[in-house]
């Protein structure tokens, strides 16, 4: 499948070209050169390549707890980085014949991206664990992330894997998928319903072997059928972003009734058979009569830890544990899902949430605004030692959040206008005068992975990536860095704000009345689409500003299924999102920023972007055949990105904040991946005695 059209028609808005981009050096149109390959490496896997929220509100996550949020799946940002993965396994069949590349090869216990596995095939249980962790208790908290068709402030659905509806969070609890994550690596994968996975000597058919316990929650067997039905459903029928994810899935085979093999076409993604083996495996025989790909509140049969309890449209959702599953003694499970209950509450306005948690209405609560942090926590339950605030390590790629221009609309084309609008916002007043001082300027798509963010001018290998689109890019790409400017911070920096309107002279606008117009006289207006009002003060700023350079600015506040609507559809100017990237990325950076991914419904390519040169660097790092040659790729797509200024980059921080009732206990030491809350935490019953909460 290739790509379509560089500017293919746009479903919807003005405007006649999706993701133009009008870099400072002219662009030319006629298809782009293939990047060299990289120098100083020796690959050692032949993979085939291809041409073709709140201060923090998360969209995507490429940690564990998005298990809880989205779905299996979403462990990966959705979107695993792996597939050509080479690892140490138990031995249950023979080596292929050398030069045989149709043979498989040993089983093995794990696969990750570049055949790195921290964990022997006899591990007993994940280092970031208590293996004996009590089961007990409940663990209650609201959406800090979404995936798919998910919302942060309702649902009507229980099928989180298909575009239409909003779906429910925590329904990942409920299936099981053939491999589960480590959390302490950065993309390795260890047996669930797969005991074990062989390879194929060129790497286009993995064969897993599934447990003979594996039980769906009925009693039934968890088969291979079950697999190749769920596999081939959501690949015609899931939501369009899991669809085109596992689309050079060609054929699921069903050898025996606990044996599968997936067959991948060769221009299949290093990151395929991670992604597949991270999906949820759903019964056959209960969609047998079910149309799949409809919006339902009727619990799915699943075969995961937990199964859906009580729940209430919009309100609330609770999943029980099950007692008799049968993988929890799996070294992939050993001291985790350890309560009886997990409830997700739902609140449309983010300080209803913040005054139901402090009345005990959920128990634990990730903060993501800084004013809330540094002036909401006195109340009785803290003065009383009953609520805890944790401040923990967040290792991972932070991920990029700020507020995206869709460049599909004619006004946001020319880059000199997305230079202005960027010049106008005042990061530094904010910060000091809003959250506190709390956060710092992100810079890259890449901000918190030093190793994949571009630093001094591009050099090496990374220099012979960008040559071939000199002349098509900016030139800027090949200096340093393009960072935002820094204000005064007295926001309204006079310096700035000239710098502003001056670029906007540029591309052909003049103030007239108070208004900014092109020579049509069309007002430049712009819409900033929310259905939250975290960032209201902070975007009521930045409005401010772009009204003294006389833009028509304004916050357009809608509901949760209106904003899911009109994102689907990519009907705005201007959204604030976050994308958390994974630290191994590969097709998630297809669904953000490829050709592709441009109008596809649902996509996460907010703005739209349909770029030459960003297409070959993806496709660079997705056929990446070490950490070293994808690092390189990153840092060459850093800079390319920041030459576009598609988006207002926002702040970001290298913490998790937690506040929760005290009735919790965790391991002392975190995985790295991940926050580790709930899946390995558990309940205390003399700390809850203690607070003075029940279960």
């Amino acid at each position: 499948m290739t790509a379509g059209p560089l500017f293919p028609p746009p479903p919807c808005g003005e405007g006649s070209g999706v993701g133009v981009v009008q870099n400072e050096a002219k662009r030319a149109t006629q298809p782009c050169a293939q990047p060299p390959a990289l120098s100083g490496t020796t690959p050692t896997l032949a993979l085939p390549t291809r041409g073709r929220g709140a201060e923090t509100a998360r969209f995507l996550t490429s940690r564990r707890e998005a298990l809880l949020y989205a779905g299996a799946a979403a462990a990966f940002g959705f979107f695993p980085r792996a597939a050509r993965a080479q690892a140490e396994g138990a031995p249950a069949a023979p080596a292929a014949a050398e030069g045989d590349a149709k043979a498989f090869g040993p089983e093995r216990h794990g696969l990750s991206a570049f055949g790195e596995l921290k964990y022997p095939p006899d591990f007993m249980a994940f280092d970031y664990v208590r293996a004996d962790a009590p089961k007990a208790g409940s663990f209650s908290t609201y959406p800090a992330t979404t995936s798919l068709n998910q919302s942060l402030t309702t649902f009507n659905t229980l099928n989180a894997y298909i575009l239409k509806g909003d779906g429910a969070q925590g329904m990942g609890l409920t299936f099981d998928t053939l491999m589960a994550r480590a959390n302490d690596e950065p993309d390795a994968l260890y047996g669930l319903v797969a005991q074990s996975v062989a390879v194929s000597g060129d790497g286009l058919a993995y064969r897993f072997r599934l447990r003979p316990e594996a039980r769906f929650h009925d009693g039934s067997k968890l088969t291979a059928d079950d697999v190749k039905w769920s596999l081939e459903t959501l690949k015609a029928k899931g939501h369009p972003l899991v669809a085109q994810a596992i689309r050079d899935l060609d054929a699921v085979e069903v050898d025996a009734p606990d044996v599968v093999t997936l067959r991948l076409s060769p221009a299949r993604t290093r990151d395929l058979p991670l992604t597949l083996a991270s999906l949820p495996i759903f019964s056959k025989t209960y969609y047998g009569a079910k149309s799949f790909d409809e919006a339902t509140l009727e619990a799915p049969l699943g075969s995961g830890p937990y199964k859906v309890g009580r729940l209430a449209q919009g309100r609330f959702i609770e999943f029980d544990r099950v007692a008799d599953y049968w993988g929890k003694d799996l070294p992939a499970n050993v001291g985790q899902n350890n309560f009886e209950r997990v409830r997700f509450e739902f609140y449309r306005d983010r300080d209803v949430a913040f005054e139901a948690f402090k009345a005990r209405a959920y128990l634990f609560r990730e903060e993501f605004t800084s004013r809330t942090w540094a002036t909401g926590y006195d109340f009785p339950g803290v003065r009383e030692a009953k609520v805890r605030r944790e401040t923990l390590p967040d290792l991972t790629a932070s991920g990029a959040q700020g507020w995206y221009f869709n460049l599909r609309r004619r006004k946001f084309q020319d880059v000199r206008v997305r230079k202005a609008l960027n010049l106008a916002f005042d990061f530094e007043w904010m910060n000091r005068n809003l959250m506190f001082d709390a956060y710092k300027r992100t810079v890259s798509v890449f901000q918190g992975a030093p190793e994949m963010m571009a630093t001094g001018a591009p050099q090496g290998a990374e220099l012979a990536l960008l040559e071939p689109f000199r002349g098509k890019v900016s030139d800027d790409v090949f200096g340093e860095p393009i960072v935002p400017a820094a204000s005064d911070g007295s926001g309204q920096d006079r310096k700035l704000l000239r710098e502003a309107a001056a670029l906007l002279r540029e591309a052909g606008y003049a103030v007239k009345d108070g208004r900014a117009v092109n020579a049509q006289g069309e007002a430049l207006t712009i819409e900033f689409l929310e259905f939250d009002k975290g960032l209201d003060p902070h975007v009521s700023k930045y409005v401010s500003n772009l009204k003294v350079l006389g833009i028509e600015a304004n916050i357009r506040l809608v509901d949760a299924a209106q904003y899911q609507q009109r994102t689907n559809n990519f009907d705005y100017d201007v959204i604030s999102r976050r994308l958390s990237m994974s630290d191994t990325p590969g097709e998630s950076l297809r669904q953000v920023y490829s050709s592709e991914s441009a109008n596809l419904p649902g996509s996460q390519n907010a703005s739209g972007i349909a770029d030459p040169a960003v297409d070959a660097l993806v496709e660079t790092i997705v056929a990446a055949t070490s950490r070293e040659e994808l690092h390189t790729a990153c840092r060459a797509l850093d800079r390319v990105l920041r030459s576009i200024r598609n988006w207002v980059p926002a702040w970001n921080k290298d913490t998790h904040t937690l506040a929760y009732w005290d009735c919790f206990s965790h391991p002392a030491e975190k995985p790295r991946y991940s926050r580790g809350a709930p899946e390995t935490w558990w309940w205390d019953e003399d700390k809850a005695k203690a607070a003075g909460v029940k279960a």
